[in-house]
């Protein structure tokens, strides 16, 4: 019979293994851990007895207490609505000029309305509202359709080129790619539209009378004779440097030979009247951020 070996130290026997002089002992496992099994098995079978717990096939175990997490979150869900009712109503009938001057008005729409913003608008137009290639800044002012708050809250009521009956319809035709345009005269109108809002010399002065030209025959109608653009039409200001689709020679070049067919959604149906005009006024609260 195998002679039990203790540790001298401690007086507990050793379980037999060995690693390079050192002996396992086999201790008992401390009483706590028994204790802290013991409460936690207490309180499982607390917790299914009084709570829903245990599936059941098409159901499951409703527990005594007969909580039930989605009635709490509908409660939650409905005190919240309750208590955003009275500015929300507030938010359809009160003038954009009184709401916007209003600081605890203002207060809330700044609470609320980025969350509202990035979920419906900031895949676009970006987190911020800066924009991007083919979506309009937000913050800048340069509005294509109209910067006075009806216009920003019918626009987004109707979409851009959507399925709206009402919607705003804009499009700029491909001149180089449907041959409008020679390709000499598609040269000389992107010179010229690029030197509107260049403070340098672009293009060689010949170039920019013959691109003027052009401009006058062919841009006016929609950009305007001066190429300030027409908010009636949704034809972007051509002299304020905000450049929709990008400023640089190849950018314009691709705007004047190919085109552009912009288009946003139509956001009646999809967001109430008070979260249209939550959306409006908090644009327009960026806009005043800017110099």
């Amino acid at each position: 019979m195998a002679v039990e070996e203790r540790d001298p130290l401690s007086g507990y026997k050793t379980t037999g293994h060995e690693w390079n002089g050192i002996k396992e002992l086999n201790t008992p496992v401390p009483r706590p851990v028994f204790v802290f099994l013991i409460a936690a098995f207490l309180f499982s079978v607390g917790y299914w007895l009084l709570m829903p717990a245990w599936p059941t096939g098409q159901s499951y175990t409703k527990g005594l207490l007969g909580f039930d997490q989605r009635d709490q979150v509908a409660r939650d869900v409905a005190a919240a609505a309750a208590q955003r009712a009275a500015w929300s109503r507030a938010l359809e009938y009160t003038p954009f000029d009184v709401a916007l001057a209003d600081p605890a008005l203002m207060t809330r729409v700044r609470d609320t309305a980025p969350a509202l913003f990035g979920d419906n608008c900031a895949m676009c137009h970006g987190q911020s509202g800066e924009g991007g290639p083919g979506f309009p800044n937000l913050r800048d002012g340069a509005w294509l359709w109209g910067g006075t708050p009806d216009e920003i809250a019918e626009t987004m009521r109707v979409g851009v080129n959507a399925d709206h009956a009402d919607t705003r319809v804009s499009q700029m035709p491909a001149f180089g790619r449907d041959q409008m345009l020679p390709q000499e005269d598609v040269r000389a109108v992107i010179d010229y539209v690029r030197s509107l809002s260049s403070e340098r010399p672009v293009a060689p002065s010949a170039r920019l009378v013959r691109g003027a030209e052009v401009f006058a025959n062919t841009c006016a109608a929609c950009h305007g004779v001066t190429g300030e653009g027409s908010q009636a039409v949704g034809a972007p200001n051509l002299t304020d440097g905000a450049w929709l689709y990008g400023g640089d020679r190849d950018s314009v070049h691709q705007s004047v030979w190919g085109g552009r067919h912009g288009q946003m959604p139509a956001w009646e149906g999809r967001l109430s009247t008070a979260e249209r005009r939550l959306l409006t006024l908090y644009l327009l609260d960026l806009g005043r951020d800017q110099p």
